[in-house]
């Protein structure tokens, strides 16, 4: 007799949460900041990422005016309101509810975002993903995908997904490219109750953010809050069940760079020399 070889798909666990600090950033626009901060520093390849949200105008109305960016991406993701978004190579455009702007700074670049709104809600997200460092002198490029360009997965189970990048289970792909960590952004409404599950590369860093209700995940059924961020343990599989009310969340992963991290305020290099490059080649007018 010859045994018979079974797989056990491995699901991720909840390994570690946190709610964020209150920061500002920018000319003084208010947030909180997930990760980033002494409790979560990175999550690698991720660098950063701001939760904004709110219907004060003095807590967003002066913006982020022109600052240098250099070795890494920015995403933003908008829920509510609209920011206008113009750069040194000549883009510009308004990021609208449900929208996404993918820049990578590269080389170099100088950009602005500023609220396309005098009031009214402004709610979304900034990440920073890190360049490999191959890639950190690359040209600067931008995506950037209105809500109707978003696909949208609809489930059994009354799950809605908003696909930004990546590839769901279904076979819905985002419309965002990104081969330096291949990631995935997914935005999950799922009915209370209800389970949804996606699959990942084994060793790629993952986490969820919870935007509105509470879930339960993996196996071990660990809770999590809204406006809480958890860091999902390796695995194959994500299991994430909505509790008594409906829920919405970011699920977010991407391959780790394993490389050294130098910061110096905007830019994210390998080594302090080359943030101090940085620094001379934009008071230099390189970037």
């Amino acid at each position: 007799m010859y045994a018979v070889e079974t797989q056990t798909t491995i699901t991720r666990e909840l390994i570690k949460t946190t709610p964020g600090i209150p920061a500002t950033d920018g000319a003084g626009v208010e947030m909180t900041r997930i990760i980033g901060t002494p409790d979560l520093s990175m999550l690698d390849p991720f660098l950063l990422l701001d939760s904004f949200e709110s219907d004060q105008p003095q807590d967003y109305i002066r913006g982020f005016p022109d600052h240098p960016h250099r070795g890494f991406e920015t995403v933003t993701y908008l829920l509510e309101g609209r920011m206008r978004h113009k750069d040194s190579t000549g883009n510009e455009g308004v990021i609208e509810a449900n929208g996404v702007q993918w820049m990578t700074a590269g080389r170099g670049i100088v950009h602005s975002e500023m609220p396309e709104q005098e009031d009214g809600l402004l709610m979304g997200f900034q990440l920073w993903v890190n360049l490999p460092k191959a890639d950190k002198m690359t040209e600067p490029a931008y995506q950037g995908f209105a809500d109707a360009e978003i696909p949208v997965e609809q489930r059994d189970t009354g799950a809605l997904v908003r696909v930004i990048t990546g590839r769901t289970d279904e076979g819905i792909v985002g419309p965002v490219v990104n081969n330096f960590v291949k990631p995935t952004y997914l935005d999950i409404a799922l009915p209370a109750g209800e389970l949804f599950e996606q699959t990942l590369d084994f060793f790629d860093n993952a986490f969820i953010f919870v935007i509105e209700g509470d879930v339960k995940v993996g196996e071990q059924a660990r809770s999590l809050g809204k406006k809480r961020l958890g860091v999902l343990s390796d695995g194959e599989r994500v299991a994430i069940t909505a509790g008594k009310s409906d829920s919405r969340f970011l699920l977010v992963a991407a391959q780790p760079l394993n490389e050294p991290v130098a910061r110096g305020g905007p830019f994210v290099m390998n080594t302090r020399q080359e943030v101090l490059q940085a620094f001379e080649d934009f008071r230099s007018n390189r970037l």
